[in-house]
């Protein structure tokens, strides 16, 4: 009996859902009534509320809408939070932005996992518009007294409201009477109207008429992982693999084995290890070192040849140990403060139990053959696909007990391998079980593939995606890249960066030596909430095997034992260290949102800053980090950077002041060096010595 088939009763088998009949006709929604003041364009909002927008615990959601009326009246908009138990959790009056568009914004912070939901109010402020109308009409001589008049009957109407705080009653009081005091000048009755406190009272206790609610928009919250996370990843027969020269081969390394590499692994600072499958592996058409189609003796074979006669996705190779070793490594990664992460790859080996229990869930050709996996010009033919067209319910019942497999043996996140190969509703499915019964399990979306289907991925439950980012390393091409993620698709897709990985090693990666890893390892740690390495970066492991874009003698063919001796005298892993130090100090790089690129005069050198407003910030201190690189891994480049102040927090400089007066003060977090910089700051950056600077910055 398989290990799937004895989990087979568990309670997230019984809580399977049912999926909605494909056969339903869809029905148009309903005409909404528009209400006396509009609210449109609401954001985040994923389809129109079909799937729910992004956040985590903690995390601030910038909630957008357009609200307007008709007239020259003053509306104002305030934006609703309401958790998971349907209890309104908090609101905030929305700022004015894009001054004559009428549009709004607010900050909301949901404060723990589940799914929640949001919408926008919109009303009419009639202090907001007297405000704009009584100074012009005083100061004018017009109208002077029904102004004055007219502003006492709105504060003491205002004043009067039975849930106003008395501190703010007393405040409303007190101008009334002033403005109803006709023996004092005009001027000085209008000013205690519109006072600072008047203003400051009203604001946190506004007048508001014609209230119309937008629709509610779900808002799916996770915990911190889904957004931050550093991920290692390694092959586990690799560590401790060893020859023995006795038997003439390769012997692999085991679970026990692999955790002897944690505490390096967490010293580095990484918050999750990723194992490449540790399942039994098929010999049929077994790969061959770099990927030969016969493999010779002692070839281990590919670790996503899934399936022997020892089992399937559910069993481990029995080079690798045992369950009671895998629950140790888990045990030990989470001594050391790390997670663990599990490859999921859909798909079998010739020699997997599912070709022969369950032949009709693989595509068979004309000539009665199984067609293996094929993404020309590369051919798998070691894999066979899935196809989920002839028994879905079984394939899905079959995986899902897979995952609760590893779920029980302490696994809380997957990096699932091509789910874009997978229909979309079996994914929606089965990530919204898992979500029903373990919230806490992450799934890392490896679908390297076109935009629309990494998106929807997104959408229907991927925490996180691999990216474009490995490809993108002009300055043109990174600056675009970084705005997109943290803007136009950041309330659907988090992106994971991963300047390598075990199938892709690019041509900047290939000829670019120390400088291009340490170049990428910055842009990556500081580019996203969640970046990763393949192990082996840490020594530089760069050639590529002849006309393929991936190593030579790929670890995902051979066994590769390492010197991690030699890593110290390369620097990579201290860069790792301070990078994950770094970013686990400075909650602006544990964002997405509030990213800026500032522009630089090299057409080398990129800079962009994550500012987090003190309000919005976990720590009530505002946080900004400055990141400073060149992208050329070869000769020394300089230039200067028009530095945003606004979008660092800082004040603008006095009209007239001196462009070379220092405003600011960066310490870079890389070298610990301090400078003085003011709005147009001179950077030489040699990749050699010195490839970034990573800067925490604070107004003089």
């Amino acid at each position: 009996m398989s290990h799937a088939q004895r989990t087979s009763q568990s309670p997230a088998r019984a809580a399977t859902p049912t999926p909605p009949p494909t056969s339903a006709v869809p029905r148009p929604a309903s005409a909404t009534p528009i209400g006396r003041i509009p609210v449109i364009e609401l954001a985040p909002v994923v389809e129109g509320g079909r799937w729910p927008a992004k956040a985590v615990t903690g995390e601030a959601v910038r909630v957008r809408a357009t609200v307007f009326r008709e007239g020259h009246d003053a509306v104002a908009a305030t934006a609703v939070l309401t958790g998971p138990d349907g209890v309104e959790h908090s609101r905030v009056t929305m700022d004015p932005v894009d001054p004559g568009l009428d549009h709004m914004e607010a900050w909301l912070v949901p404060d723990r996992v589940g799914d929640w939901t949001f919408h926008v109010e919109g009303w009419s402020d009639p202090y907001g518009t007297w405000l704009h109308d009584a100074p012009l009409k005083v100061n004018a001589g017009v109208d002077v007294e029904l102004m004055l008049t007219e502003g006492a009957l709105l504060l003491e109407a205002a004043a009067a409201r039975p849930e106003l705080p008395a501190g703010a009653r007393t405040v409303l009081t007190d101008a009334v009477t002033a403005l109803r005091d006709a023996g004092r000048p005009p001027a000085a009755r209008l000013a205690a109207g519109t006072a600072e406190e008047v203003r400051d009272a009203l604001a946190a206790h506004p007048v508001r008429e014609h209230v119309t609610p937008s629709a509610a928009y779900p808002l799916r919250v996770d915990r911190p992982l889904a957004l931050v996370g550093s991920w290692y990843e390694f092959f586990p027969r690799s560590e401790g693999a060893r020859f023995d020269p006795e038997k003439g081969g390769w012997v692999s390394g085991t679970l026990r084995t692999a955790a002897e590499r944690l505490p390096a692994i967490a010293d580095m600072g990484f918050d999750v290890v990723y194992l490449t499958p540790v399942h039994p592996i098929g010999t049929t058409n077994r790969k061959g070192r770099n990927n030969t189609l016969t493999a010779q003796p002692g070839d281990p074979g590919s670790p996503y040849g899934i399936g022997s006669p020892e089992g399937g996705h559910d069993a481990i190779h029995p080079e690798l140990g045992t369950f009671a070793d895998f629950d140790a490594f888990v045990a030990r990664a989470r001594e050391l403060g790390m997670e663990v992460a599990l490859d999921i790859a859909l798909q079998a080996s010739p020699d997997h139990p599912w070709v022969t229990e369950h032949p009709e869930w693989f595509t068979h050709r004309a000539d009665g053959t199984i067609a293996y996996a094929e993404n020309p010009p590369k051919k798998y033919q070691d894999i066979y696909p899935l196809n989920f067209d002839n028994d879905p319910e079984g394939i899905y019942h079959a995986v899902r007990d897979v995952l609760q497999v590893w779920i029980d043996h302490g696994v809380t996140a997957f990096r699932v391998d091509n789910p874009h190969t997978k229909p979309l509703d079996f994914w929606q499915r089965i990530l919204t079980d898992v979500r029903e019964s373990h919230p806490e399990v992450v799934f890392l979306s490896e679908a390297f593939t076109r935009p629309a289907m990494m998106r929807t991925l997104a959408a229907v439950g991927f925490h996180q995606s691999y990216t474009y980012f490995t490809w993108r390393t002009t300055k043109e091409e990174v600056a675009e890249y970084l705005e997109e993620v943290a803007g136009e698709t950041s309330d659907v897709l988090r992106p994971s960066f991963w300047p390598t990985t075990h199938d892709i090693l690019t041509p900047y990666m290939q000829t670019g030596g120390v400088a291009a890893f340490a170049i990428r390892a910055v842009l990556a740690a500081t580019g996203s909430p969640t970046w990763g390495i393949y192990s082996g970066y840490e020594l530089v492991e760069n050639v590529a095997r002849p006309g393929a874009e991936e190593q030579i003698d790929n670890e995902k063919y051979e066994l590769k034992a390492r010197d991690w001796s030699r890593a110290e005298h390369i620097g990579i892993s201290h860069l790792l260290t301070q990078l994950n130090r770094t970013r686990r100090a400075h909650p602006a790089l544990q964002r997405l949102r509030g990213l800026t690129v500032h522009p630089t005069t090299d057409d080398a050198t990129v800079c962009f800053s994550r500012h987090l407003p003190a309000h919005l910030s976990p720590t009530g201190q505002a946080d900004t980090v400055v990141v400073v690189l060149t992208l050329d891994p070869f000769t020394t480049r300089e230039g200067t950077i028009d530095l945003d102040l606004t979008a660092l927090g800082l004040p603008e400089p006095a009209p007239g002041s001196d462009p070379g007066t220092p405003l600011l003060a960066a310490t870079d977090e890389l070298s610990g060096e301090t400078y003085f910089w003011g709005r147009q700051p001179y950077v030489r950056l040699d990749p050699h010595q010195r490839c970034a600077h990573v800067l925490s910055v604070r107004s003089l």
